[in-house]
Formats: C-alpha cells, sequence, structure tokens
C-alpha cells in the first residue's frame, strides 16, 4: 500500500498539522479524495485519518460536504479521485460483494433513524443480521435483541413498533441495531436533530458509552455544539470542500478563522445580514381578508 505522508507529533487533543494523514494509528484513512457531482465539488483533495477508539465529530454549514464525506467513509459514495482505506486496506475500489463484508464492520445511525414502520423493534435490530448471516439458534439472537436494547436503555420494547415510540426512542432503537453486528466503527448523521435538549443529551451519553463499553470508533456529522463538545475527542470543519480546522474543543473554541466563530457562536456574517437589514419594496398584498368574505 502507498505510504503516506507522516503527521507532525502534537499534544494530545491539540492542534493537529493540517490535513494530512498517518497509516499509523488510522482505522480509516481518506488520501487525497475529491468528490464531484457535475462541475461542483464537494470534497475537495481531503486527507485525513479517524483513530481507532475515538470519537471524530465533522461540523460545517449546511451543504458543506459532511454528509457526503461520512458516507465515503462507507463507500455509500465512490470517490471521484483519491483513496478511502479501512484497516490499512483499501476499500474505495471493491464490488460490492466484497464492500458488503467491510460493511459488518461498520454501524450506521441515519439522520431521520430509517426504521421499518412494519417491523417491530425486534425485527428491525435483527434485519442486518437477517441480510449478512443465516440464523440457526433463535435463542441466541433474541437475547442479542435483548442485550443491544438494554444498552440504549429500552429492553423491554421488543414488540412495539415505531409508530409507538417517541422521537427519542426511535433514535435508540436505530442506535440499538447500528451496533447489531458490534461494529468496529459507527457512523452519526445529525444524531440529535430533531431532539428537544434532554433528549439529544441522551444520545450524547449513549455515544460516549459506546465508546467506553464497547471500545468503538465514533464519527459523527452534526450542527449540534453542544454535543460536539460534549462527545468528541477531536472536531474537525469543512469549509467549501476543505478542511479548515482540525482539533479538540478548546482549539476549536479560540480558533482565530473568521467562519469558524461565526459557525460555533451561530452568527450571521455582515454581508448576509447587510442583505437582511436591507429596505426592500413592499408590494400590495393580491388578496385581502375581506376578498374572502361571503
Amino acid at each position: 500500500m502507498m505510504a503516506y505522508r507522516r503527521e507532525r507529533k502534537v499534544k494530545k487533543g491539540g492542534k493537529r498539522s493540517g490535513t494530512s494523514v498517518s497509516d499509523r494509528d488510522g482505522i480509516i484513512a481518506l488520501k487525497d479524495l475529491t468528490k464531484k457531482f457535475g462541475n461542483n465539488v464537494v470534497l475537495d483533495n481531503i486527507s485525513l485519518t479517524i483513530e481507532k477508539g475515538k470519537t471524530t465529530v465533522v461540523i460545517g454549514p449546511s451543504g458543506c460536504g459532511k454528509t457526503v464525506l461520512i458516507k465515503h467513509l462507507i463507500v455509500l459514495l465512490r470517490p471521484s479521485s483519491g483513496e478511502v482505506y479501512f484497516k490499512k486496506r483499501r476499500i474505495d475500489n471493491l464490488d460490492e460483494h466484497e464492500l458488503n463484508k467491510v460493511r459488518t464492520r461498520y454501524g450506521f445511525l441515519f439522520q431521520a433513524g430509517a426504521l421499518f414502520d412494519s417491523l417491530s423493534v425486534a425485527e428491525n435490530i435483527t434485519f442486518p443480521i437477517r441480510q449478512h448471516y443465516k440464523i440457526k439458534d433463535w435463542s441466541e439472537v433474541e437475547e442479542l435483541v435483548k442485550t443491544k436494547l438494554a444498552m440504549v436503555g429500552l429492553d423491554g420494547f421488543q414488540n412495539f413498533y415505531p409508530a409507538n415510540l417517541s422521537g427519542g426512542q426511535r433514535k435508540r432503537v436505530a442506535l440499538a441495531r447500528a451496533i447489531a453486528l458490534n461494529p468496529e466503527v459507527v457512523l452519526y448523521d445529525e444524531p440529535t436533530t430533531g431532539l428537544d435538549p434532554i433528549r439529544a443529551d441522551v444520545i450524547n451519553e449513549l455515544i460516549l458509552k459506546l465508546q467506553r463499553e464497547l471500545g468503538v470508533t465514533s464519527v459523527a456529522v452534526t450542527h449540534d455544539m453542544t454535543s460536539a463538545y460534549k462527545i468528541a475527542d477531536r472536531i474537525i470543519m469543512l469549509h467549501h470542500g476543505k478542511i479548515i480546522a482540525d482539533g479538540n474543543a478548546e482549539h476549536i473554541r479560540n480558533h482565530p478563522h473568521p467562519v469558524v466563530q461565526q459557525f460555533i457562536n451561530g452568527q450571521v456574517n455582515e454581508d448576509d445580514l447587510a442583505v437582511l437589514r436591507a429596505s426592500g419594496t413592499i408590494f400590495q398584498a393580491q388578496f385581502l381578508p375581506r376578498d374572502f368574505e361571503e
């Protein structure tokens, strides 16, 4: 395999040296990865490693390529150029049959949960097992479902259906399904979206629990800076398809780049603010309330 450029050593949790990659510690590595849709460059020559057993959080404005990036880690999308490695093996050039074997080492929590409404909680969790293995002993599968639901605090919900669950419960069932195959890596796409702050913090605690108790490597895409600061060992910010910030929470909080500060503090930039505050022409309404009176 082509040797990667070595990163300079940095203090634990501090600023990282650019976007070069090292093959020493990364369970996943991207090398010179570019993704285009037509003439639109979404990811622009990105190189990085995802460290084993750590939680990496990817932040950035809508449309910056966060979800596109995370889909490349599991090769749900293939790069326009560049390479993707899992445990030092290149995987972006594998056929679907070989990729499916690799994907059993991943779990994926989709933004909306993506549960099957017609299946019970237990059936949703066993779905990936059915897809990849022939089940000989159903008692073992039932025990597995019980264990996974216990991990997310929902043992006893096996016979419920998604329609009977709250939004937070559906996310937790989806997380139980994501870890059904005992993955080495769990990918989270906006895991706290649509949840109130308390339910969002439940998901944060579960992400930390899985890292602590199962030793999984986690990669999360999020707009939620409260969540990012809580769960991340490392935070990466994307902007215009490039990594513009990379470090721990303290480094990101104090990052000098104005785009980073605008994003993490939820501030509109001056140009957009000027447009929003500009006076506009007020047109007479096409219909008035009296037009609807009988």
